[in-house]
């Protein structure tokens, strides 16, 4: 009887800790849909939170016509809460092409983000015990027409010739749009054709500066200026699980400046730390010999003394950088992009080239509506 009592006291305990450890979420939702399921995510993970995969409880419930949802047992300390409406029951909440909810959503703090979601921005702290009320109100991401966004950027990149300290760069407006299949973000556009949120084919185009005009350098005086060009293909994407992206494209020069194309694969994993999404990448890329040679190369035609004739060829290059997005307001962003290229022997070779490696970037701010 003894041994009983105590086990008996022992799982009251278990119990009572288990009571004592969690809090209780009031939620009353505005603008909900007649009928249906509404879906209440609880986060506490700032990089879950900022792809909204992997919460760390999940609530589903009908739509009652009182509007006000007991969300128990919820763990305290600092946390955020997406409620989505399961429009077609799915399971799941629907994206886009390029991940952004099509279904309506709401956010803790009335925070309607036009970009990544910042944990920060979201994010209450609910005490041990506490039975908190919240008020949320659904709405669409994208709207009717999409969301778009202005403001001015800058594309930039360093010089690897003998004899440049030049460093090639233009100012550019730089234009946002996220719509169902298409993503624009200054001077790259792209549009899904098929696949899913995690999966998808598209065609792509990108705006590429040249690489350096002639009176940069006296080694290069006489090959004549590089033109900016359009590169535009076609590629694959895949969002992993943990922020972990795959990306691999292929683009031809459009307007034949020289008539090459590249390819590129590119790894990346996203973090968020407060009010900044960011993350590394690596990548390695092919260039033709078209575009190697109109770079980096030197013809017949133009070989003097001290600069004789070269053809780089075909050739790979390896490329890491870093990238991120600072959302100063809900509005107002902040958007940086920056990377290392580094040159193989191939082209490190040629007798213009001084540098193994070359620094490119894009920055911009931008206004979201």
């Amino acid at each position: 009887m003894k041994k009983l009592i105590a086990g008996l006291c022992f799982i009251c305990a278990l119990c009572f800790v288990g009571t004592a450890s969690s809090a209780e979420l009031q939620v009353r939702v505005a603008n909900p849909p007649s009928e249906g399921t509404l879906v209440f995510q609880i986060y506490d993970d700032p990089d879950a939170f900022g792809d909204f995969r992997s919460p760390r409880k999940e609530f589903r419930m009908p739509v009652n016509p009182e509007g006000v949802y007991r969300l128990t047992r919820v763990a305290p300390g600092a946390i955020a809460l997406l409620v989505y409406a399961d429009q077609n029951n799915d399971q799941a909440l629907d994206r886009t092409f390029i991940g952004i909810p099509k279904e309506p959503i709401a956010l803790s703090n009335g925070y309607r983000p036009k970009g990544p979601p910042s944990f920060q921005r979201a994010s209450f702290y609910l005490a041990e015990g506490e039975v908190s009320s919240i008020d949320v109100e659904l709405y669409q991401v994208l709207g009717e027409s999409g969301q778009w966004g202005v403001g001015l950027g800058v594309i930039a990149r360093s010089s690897p010739y003998v004899g440049s300290d030049a460093t090639v760069a233009q100012v550019i407006p730089a234009i946002t749009y996220f719509g169902e299949r298409l993503q624009w973000v200054g001077p790259s556009l792209r549009y899904g054709l098929w696949g899913s949120d995690k999966f998808r084919f598209a065609v792509n185009a990108t705006y590429r500066i040249g690489a350096y005009e002639e009176d940069d350098s006296p080694i290069l005086v006489g090959l004549g200026d590089r033109d900016n060009t359009l590169m535009a293909g076609v590629g694959l994407v895949y969002d992993g699980p943990n922020q972990i992206d795959v990306d691999f494209r292929y683009q031809h020069d459009v307007l034949d400046r020289f008539g090459g194309g590249t390819a590129a694969l590119r790894v990346s994993k996203g973090f968020q730390n407060g009010n900044i999404s960011w993350g590394p990448s690596l990548g390695v890329n092919w260039l033709s010999s078209d575009l190697a040679n109109y770079d980096f190369g030197v013809p017949q035609w133009a070989a003097i003394v001290g600069r004789p004739a070269y053809d780089v060829g075909s050739t790979v290059t390896l490329e890491g950088g870093i990238g991120g997005m600072l959302e100063i307001t809900e509005h107002w962003r902040l958007v940086i992009d920056i990377n290392a290229e580094y040159l193989g022997d191939d082209i490190a070779d040629s007798p213009i080239v001084d540098d193994d490696y070359v620094l490119k970037g894009f920055a911009a701010i931008t206004y979201t509506f």
